[in-house]
C-alpha cells in the first residue's frame, strides 16, 4: 500500500556553544538583549517530519510517498532522497524561497535556543491530494497552516484514511479547527504535552476525542505510549536501549511504525510495539535520519523484545 506523507522537508543546523547561556545573559538586562555565541561545532542534518517518516518507512520496506514543498536550496536534499530510493514526484520547489530550516544552539547544560524559518513550508497548500494516485493511507503532520487544513479536507473527500499528527503545529489552530481535524481523521497521534494542549483547546478529554476516531495514540517518551481504541486503553512499553544519544526524530520514527502496522492490517498492540521499536532504534543516533537497520535486523529485534513475529 502506498502511504502519503504530508508534512515538512527541512534542514536542521545544529550548533554547540561550549559554555553556558546563563553566564552571558544578565537577568536585569533581558529587555535589551544583545548576545553572540561562538559555536565551533556545527553540523547540518536532513530533517522534517515527512522526510523523517519516509526514511523509517523505507527501512521497514514500506512504500512512502512524500508530498511537501521545498525552496531553491533543496538540491542536496534531492540527492539524499534519490540515494535512498524515495520518490520525490510530489515534492514541489517554490521559487524565491528557502527550504524550511531550524537553527539550534545548545549549551553545556543542554539548554537550547532555536530559530525556525518555515520558508517554502508556508506554501504547502500549493500541493493537492488529487495529484497522488493509488494512495491507501496518509498522515497529515506539521506543515504550513493552510496546507494542513486543506489536505485534511481533501483526504476526507477522497475517502483516504489518515493520521492527524499536529505536533509542534498544534498552537496554530483554534479549538474548533482541531475538532474538525479529529472529525475528518481516522486516527490521531500526539505526545503527552500535545495531548494536554488538545484537551485545553477543544474542551474535550482525550477519552472523549478517542470516541470519534478508530484510534488515538499518545506517546510518553521513556514511559512508553498508550493507544485508545474501541473503548480500551492499550499500554505499550518503551523498548529498552543501550544508549540514548539524541531524541530528535523519535516521534517521526514512531509514526512510521504506526503507519506500517495500519497498512499491513496488524492489530493495535503489535502496531504500537513496532512503533515503540522504531523510536528506540532512532534514539541511538544523532539527527532524524542517521540510524540504520535492515528489515531482517528489525524483525530480529521485534522477536527479541516481544517474542512474536513481525507481520
Amino acid at each position: 500500500m502506498r502511504i502519503l506523507l504530508l508534512g515538512s522537508i527541512a534542514y536542521d543546523n545544529i550548533m554547540v556553544f561550549e559554555g553556558r547561556f546563563r553566564d552571558h545573559i544578565l537577568p536585569d538586562q533581558i529587555h535589551m538583549l544583545n548576545v553572540a555565541f561562538l559555536v565551533p561545532a556545527l553540523r547540518r542534518e536532513f530533517g522534517g517530519c515527512a522526510a523523517n517518516i519516509a526514511y523509517n518507512l523505507n527501512l521497514l520496506g514500506g512504500d512512502p510517498v512524500i508530498m511537501a514543498t521545498v525552496g531553491q536550496d533543496a538540491e542536496s536534499y534531492y540527492r539524499r532522497l534519490d540515494a535512498l530510493g524515495i520518490a520525490r514526484t510530489h515534492v514541489l520547489e517554490v521559487a524565491d524561497t528557502y527550504t524550511a530550516q531550524a537553527f539550534i544552539t545548545t549549551d553545556l547544560d543542554d539548554n537550547q535556543i532555536t530559530a525556525f524559518h518555515p520558508g517554502a513550508m508556508g506554501h504547502s497548500h500549493l500541493n493537492h491530494i488529487a495529484s497522488a494516485a493509488d494512495v491507501g493511507l496518509a498522515i497529515v503532520s506539521p506543515d504550513g497552516r493552510e496546507g494542513m487544513l486543506q489536505h485534511a479536507r481533501e483526504l476526507h473527500e477522497k475517502k483516504i484514511p489518515f493520521i492527524f499528527d499536529p505536533g509542534q503545529g498544534l498552537p496554530m489552530f483554534s479549538g474548533a479547527e482541531l475538532l474538525d481535524f479529529v472529525r475528518l481523521a481516522r486516527y490521531v497521534a500526539v505526545n503527552s504535552y500535545e495531548g494536554k494542549m488538545l484537551e485545553e483547546r477543544t474542551g474535550k478529554s482525550l477519552a472523549e476525542l478517542a470516541k470519534g476516531v478508530e484510534a488515538l495514540i499518545v506517546t510518553h517518551g521513556s514511559d512508553g505510549s498508550e493507544i485508545h481504541t474501541e473503548g480500551q486503553r492499550l499500554v505499550i512499553p518503551c523498548v529498552s536501549v543501550d544508549s540514548i544519544v539524541d531524541p530528535t526524530g523519535c516521534g517521526d520514527a514512531y509514526r512510521a511504525g504506526l503507519l506500517y502496522g495500519i497498512a499491513k492490517g496488524m492489530d493495535w498492540r503489535s502496531t504500537g510495539q513496532l512503533a515503540s521499536l522504531m523510536g528506540a532504534l532512532k534514539i541511538g543516533s544523532r539527527g532524524g535520519q542517521n540510524h540504520r537497520a535492515t528489515r531482517a535486523e528489525i524483525e530480529a529485534l521485534y522477536r527479541k523484545h516481544f517474542n512474536a513475529q513481525l507481520g
